[in-house]
């Protein structure tokens, strides 16, 4: 090596060292970030399984067919949920019913139907930051929302106990005879003044069997013949008025029933519905549309042929993902249900109604530890929903999932 060849070769090796060591300084802090990041997620994942663990101790004891098909009681050893089961399915299923549509359609027009004038563009503008913010509000601000409308609609319709219209109602002056037989006059109106018994008039009993009304006197000893006796009354006798409500039954104002929690509900999702359908969307190639445009098909041809139908699985998952939350979701319901005892399922519309969120919170809250297991045995049946549910959404996008051409 000549003399002139060893100052340039210390040059190389003093320059590659200086390159090395803030090289290594770079591999030291990313190692050091990566072992940060392990250690935060396997606490977070330690903490969820040691959860996990501690509910399914304490509530795999309590959990059986009797826990889920029975009605709470206040003796813990025979109390059970379905009335809050039934109750989430209704909300369920009449959430989706009325999200779904709303915020599938709220996407489209505001991604596919994009205003040209700058007037428009600002109002786009404008909707869109306002359905972006109203997915950050907590759920107990749509509670109280849903409380003021939906449920008392500002007082404009009367109250809860006095309707001001109602659907799919029917009312029954109902007897209770000496004999502890049920009696039933139908009624054509709820103004029309109450029954009063007449000998010979047209009765019922709870089953729909009409029998004519058989009139004892008041000092008349009751007859021994039970067929007879189920159809007698004493003049004095007087009934009392009930509601025979069908399923669909519907009033104004809505009342603090099962549809107006349902709605509530409703407020809550539909910004996470549209935003992921607009995202679904959007992951949808432009030349799709291009070419659909451009072979003559109208703007509603192309989303509803090709646009919609490549954006499904997206559409599909978000909409569970939604209704996933929609499930767990206690705080907007206590506002429109509160904590009461229901020991029934929801007969229709307007019912009363618990959910297995608020259910749990009711047991949560109770001093005694048979409460606490009951209360961890309701979390693992919501659990097991929320797991469903996200099940059926990778299911979904795996099936709908295809490459576009």
């Amino acid at each position: 090596m000549s003399p002139r060849e060893k100052p340039a070769l210390l040059s190389d090796k003093k320059l590659l060292q200086e390159r090395r060591r803030p090289m290594s300084q770079r591999h030291r802090k990313d190692m050091i970030f990566r072992g940060i990041c392990r250690g935060v997620s396997g606490m977070s994942a330690s903490l969820l399984v040691i959860l996990l663990v501690t509910i399914l101790t304490e509530g795999i004891g309590t959990l059986s067919t009797q826990f889920l098909s029975s009605s709470p009681d206040p003796d813990p050893l025979i109390a059970g949920m379905f009335p809050a089961i039934m109750g989430s399915v209704w909300l369920l299923v009449l959430t989706m019913a009325i999200a779904l549509p709303l915020g599938i359609s709220a996407a489209i027009v505001l991604e596919e139907y994009r205003p040209k004038g700058s007037g428009l563009r600002k109002i786009h503008g404008f909707v869109q930051l306002n359905i972006t913010n109203l997915s950050g509000v907590p759920s107990v601000v749509f509670g109280i929302l849903g409380l003021t409308v939906f449920a008392s609609m500002f007082g404009l319709f009367g109250n809860e106990g006095n309707p001001s219209a109602e659907v799919g109602v029917s009312f029954v002056d109902q007897f209770y005879n000496e004999g502890d037989f049920v009696l039933e006059v139908p009624v054509s109106a709820a103004s029309q003044p109450e029954a009063v018994p007449i000998a010979g008039m047209r009765v019922f009993d709870p089953a729909g069997k009409a029998y004519e009304l058989n009139l004892v006197g008041d000092d008349a000893e009751w007859p021994e013949d039970s067929a007879l006796a189920k159809r007698s009354l004493r003049s004095w006798d007087v009934p009392g008025r009930i509601k025979d409500r069908r399923w669909w039954y519907f009033r104004l104002p809505f009342g603090r029933g099962i549809l107006a929690g349902a709605l509530t509900l409703m407020l809550v999702i539909l910004p996470i519905i549209i935003i992921s359908t607009q995202e679904a969307l959007r992951a949808v190639p432009s030349s799709l549309r291009d070419a659909s445009l451009g072979l003559g098909a109208t703007q509603w041809q192309t989303v509803r042929r090709i646009t919609l139908p490549a954006a499904l699985p997206g559409i599909l998952t978000g909409a569970i993902i939604a209704m996933s939350r929609a499930i767990g979701e206690a705080a907007p319901l206590l506002m429109i249900a509160g904590i009461v005892f229901i020991t029934r399922a929801p007969g229709n519309l307007m019912d009363d109604f618990t959910a297995m969120p608020l259910q749990i919170y009711n047991w949560a809250g109770r001093p005694q530890k048979e409460f606490h297991d009951l209360a961890a045995s309701g979390i693992i049946v919501l659990l097991t929903a929320l797991l469903l549910f996200n099940a059926v959404a990778v299911f979904l996008r795996q099936k709908y999932s295809k490459p576009l051409s």
